[in-house]
């Protein structure tokens, strides 16, 4: 079966690119042929298409008095390839990839099934963003006319919160009712699934990248750190709050502070100062921690996968009930046995959906 991944776009986020690889590695072992969707974020704009748009840019801010800044676009998909340099090469490398400028119009014929998720995949305004189509895609509703299954793995919301307009509400719930099975990441998901979308045979499944041992991602690392006993401090959205809690308990258990290189989103940086580190250094980074101190979700997933104590900080905004949902699913003495159970289960429900 040629089955098509659909999740968040990617770009400088490590979760996002091992979920997927995880997702596709799991479904390739079951025996399917797995291509991975991804958005093509890049403008592709002419040279003359360029000098186009800096002539109208002139004419309006100086001659029409209007407003206006310029966003040199060239410039920008520059900067965003540079930042994303090692990123690209892990998901180049190890994902089967096609990259669409326009979702629907460029979605395969040839596919069997489509597994949705995860990440937070159903959020409108990372999906509406990163697609530039309406949250309804993101339920398939462009292939409702296609014969194909149509499943969903651990997608999630990201909140416990319904973000959805009531427009956007009913379109995604003719478009569930399509899908031969659906399951998602948080126990909030469940009931908004049932309480929002109508969808009352909902399940629960853990983060795909769960689904592989922590042996698959050290295969990933051809280097190890050797940096002595350190904190990892991996914090999306840094404050002097977290830095001071962070050094606190580095000084408590006597350890350096050990932060990947890339702070992307900062352009008063020197280019060079803002490459993404590599995938495969962040996961030797969580690997080789005696601590990690973090804000993210997928910090907090290897961390529990490489059974590494953590220290997770509430971030408001990036969505705190799926952190929630999945530290109320594990109890460290009995870790391991959890997580077999739940892989065999996840595992059972996808041969069995897509067998079915």
């Amino acid at each position: 079966m040629k089955i098509a991944i659909l999740t968040l776009p990617f770009h400088s986020n490590y979760g996002g690119v091992l979920q997927a690889y995880a997702l596709q590695t799991v479904l390739q072992r079951l025996g399917h042929e797995v291509v991975v969707i991804d958005k093509d974020m890049f403008h592709h704009r002419s040279w003359l298409r360029q000098q186009v748009a800096l002539g109208a840019y002139l004419v309006r801010k100086y001659l029409l008095r209007k407003d206006l800044v310029y966003v040199n676009l060239w410039r920008e998909d520059y900067e965003k390839k540079t930042v994303e340099t090692h990123i690209r090469r892990f998901i180049d490398t190890h994902l089967n990839i096609l990259r669409v400028r326009d979702l629907p119009k460029e979605f395969p014929a040839d596919i069997d099934a489509v597994v949705v998720g995860s990440d937070q995949v159903w959020r409108p305004k990372y999906f509406k963003w990163s697609y530039g189509c309406g949250i309804e895609y993101a339920y398939l509703s462009f292939l409702k006319d296609l014969p194909i299954k149509r499943v969903s793995y651990a997608a999630s919301f990201g909140t416990a919160d319904w973000e959805y307009s009531d427009e956007e509400t009913a379109r995604c719930s003719s478009s569930i009712e399509l899908f031969d099975a659906v399951s998602v990441r948080e126990y909030s998901a469940i009931i908004l699934c049932e309480e929002k979308l109508g969808r009352k045979d909902v399940i629960r499944m853990p983060d795909p990248a769960f689904l592989l041992d922590k042996e698959d991602y050290r295969s990933l690392c051809t280097s190890h750190s050797d940096s002595g006993r350190y904190l990892f401090y991996y914090v999306l959205d840094e404050t002097d709050e977290t830095r001071s809690k962070a050094e606190s308990v580095a000084k408590e258990r006597g350890l350096t502070i050990k932060q990947i290189k890339g702070d992307v989103d900062n352009p008063s940086l020197p280019l060079s100062s803002r490459i993404k580190a590599p995938v495969e250094e962040w996961l030797d980074c969580v690997m080789n921690a005696e601590f990690v101190f973090t804000d993210s979700f997928h910090a907090c997933v290897f961390s529990m996968l490489f059974e590494k104590p953590f220290n997770v900080v509430s971030n408001q905004s990036r969505g705190t009930d799926r952190i929630a949902s999945l530290l109320s699913d594990f109890h460290p003495d009995s870790f391991q046995v959890q997580l077999q159970k739940q892989k065999q289960s996840a595992v059972e429900f996808l041969k069995s959906v897509l067998n079915a």
